[in-house]
């Protein structure tokens, strides 16, 4: 009998792309892919922001993690009646999420600054700006990172937590078997346990996108089969291709 992979659930949205490498997996091997995000984010209520007794204009700047944490600054500023001046700077990770922002501002009119896609390297950046009062959004599961460096670099910041990370109910997948389950962070990990306690793994290939990932999924017992990335496998998509092309290889 011939062993193949024949269905694989990627725990993240579906990609809007035509080009996304995961459809040249689908066509190379015939395989079903399926999308679905093991986790998803809510907004913290006006109310619950109003108790982390946070005064939005007496900072002047924010720092920007991710697209996710412009949408929840503006969307709370809304709520509480909030009007940011346009004296206010913005300091994000990456130029495409510096970019976001224009769905919100007038990008050419404002002072904003950023990043090469790492915290750290953020940081070179708001260390030449150290006289500005910082407000920064985030999750309730942020990267421990941010505050750390922040601390060290003795920046006036403040950390307001305007949304988080809840597992999806994931329970209509209870009878169905996929040959691979894709992780792309520790909070997906969990979120499989909080929907199947009672989880056990079997011949499941296990993949981790990450390190935090790829710790997530030991630290649970369960066995990892596929990771990246890798220098060989700068991408899950490559990492995939390798495991697929061997396995199907090895159990001919």
């Amino acid at each position: 009998m011939t062993l193949k992979i024949k269905k694989i659930i990627v725990s993240q949205p579906e990609p809007q792309s035509e080009k996304s490498p995961y459809l040249e997996l689908i066509n190379k091997y015939n395989l079903k892919i399926d999308f679905r995000p093991f986790i998803q984010v809510d907004g913290v209520p006006s109310k619950e922001f109003r108790q982390q007794r946070i005064d939005i204009l007496q900072h002047t700047a924010v720092i920007f993690t991710s697209r996710t944490a412009i949408d929840h600054f503006f969307r709370i500023c809304d709520e509480v009646r909030v009007t940011v001046p346009e004296t206010m700077k913005y300091f994000c990770i990456t130029e495409a999420v510096a970019l976001y922002l224009q769905k919100y501002i007038v990008y050419r009119k404002r002072k904003i600054f950023y990043g090469q896609g790492t915290f750290a390297q953020l940081m070179d950046v708001i260390n030449k700006h150290k006289s500005e009062k910082f407000l920064v959004p985030l999750s309730d599961m942020h990267k421990a990172e941010i505050p750390k460096s922040l601390d060290k670099a003795k920046v006036k910041y403040t950390k307001a937590i305007l949304y988080r990370t809840v597992s999806s109910d994931l329970s209509d997948l209870k009878d169905i078997y996929y040959d691979i389950i894709v992780f792309y962070s520790p909070s997906g990990i969990k979120s499989l346990f909080k929907n199947f306690p009672d989880f056990v793994q079997g011949d499941t290939k296990i993949a981790a996108f990450g390190p935090t990932t790829a710790k997530a999924v030991k630290d649970h017992k369960l066995r990892l089969d596929i990771q990246a990335p890798t220098p060989a496998c700068p991408s899950m998509t490559q990492a995939l291709d390798e495991f697929i092309k061997k396995f199907h290889k090895d159990n001919k």
